[in-house]
């Protein structure tokens, strides 16, 4: 969308304008848009990180980013692992709808706004409004979608190509949403955290950086990530977005619209 059509639509939805963007949102008609706004019936800002649902937590809502960004966080024999990433517009646990306790915590990184939408609510969503509950479906397939791409790129990239890939992807999401530039974006992760995330150890992020750095093809520098050349971030992180359902091969046109 063009930042003018951003404006206008956060304006419109200042809580869930963002639900969507890029991928499906042009499914949703006004009234749909309508409704999806009126299920936040509050919502929490937070100076700093804060775990928005522990493992085990029995759970009566789901949440979705406002703004800032969230994780997925596991913990195995005391070492602290990053499974997933959330950006504004993402519902990061409907699927503790179904679950009732996830096997994981969510925690923001950083500053962050989020919404909250009781269950009871999606409840009466899903029996009344079927193409809306196909979209917040669609919305959780696509966090599948991301885990996969995670775990080939895992196996098949060394340190360097998974931050690569990382930040490749991250710019990709905040690009649909409108929070990202045309030379990189903003990201609240430091390095222990890019290490939970690519796999690796602290030490050995920090010389990741600072290759890509001296490649010439990202700088993350104090909350910042600029990137001088995506076409060498692309090949080294063996990065192609259409996992992410947004234009490319995967891009959903008119078959999630309403009949």
């Amino acid at each position: 969308m063009a930042p003018d059509q951003i404006a206008e639509e956060l304006a419109r939805y200042p809580l869930t304008g963002r639900f969507l963007m890029g991928r499906a949102r042009h499914a949703m008609g006004e009234r749909e848009k309508g409704l999806i706004e009126s299920l936040i019936e509050e919502t929490e800002t937070f100076d700093g990180p804060h775990t928005i649902a522990e493992r085990g937590q029995s759970l009566d809502r789901s949440t979705i980013i406002i703004e800032g960004m969230a994780a997925r966080v596991m913990t195995k024999k005391r070492a602290r692992y990053i499974v997933g990433l959330h950006m504004p517009g993402d519902f990061v646990d409907l699927h503790g709808y179904a679950l009732k306790r996830l096997d994981h915590n969510l925690v923001t990184l950083g500053p962050g706004r989020v919404g909250y939408v009781q269950h009871d609510r999606l409840r009466t969503l899903f029996r009344e409004e079927p193409h809306l509950a196909r979209l917040l479906w669609f919305a959780t397939l696509l966090d599948a979608a991301i885990h996969r791409e995670w775990i080939v790129t895992l196996e098949r990239h060394t340190a360097d190509g998974r931050l690569a890939h990382l930040l490749a992807e991250t710019w990709c999401r905040l690009g649909f949403v409108g929070l990202a530039d045309d030379d990189g974006f903003d990201l609240p992760l430091n390095q222990i955290e890019l290490s939970n995330a690519c796999g690796t150890t602290t030490v050995h992020m920090n010389r990741t950086v600072r290759n890509l750095r001296e490649s010439g093809i990202a700088v993350i520098r104090r909350g910042r990530v600029t990137i001088p050349d995506q076409g060498k971030l692309n090949a080294l992180g063996g990065f192609d977005p259409s996992y992410l359902y947004g234009d490319g091969a995967l891009r959903v046109g008119d078959e999630l619209a309403d009949d």
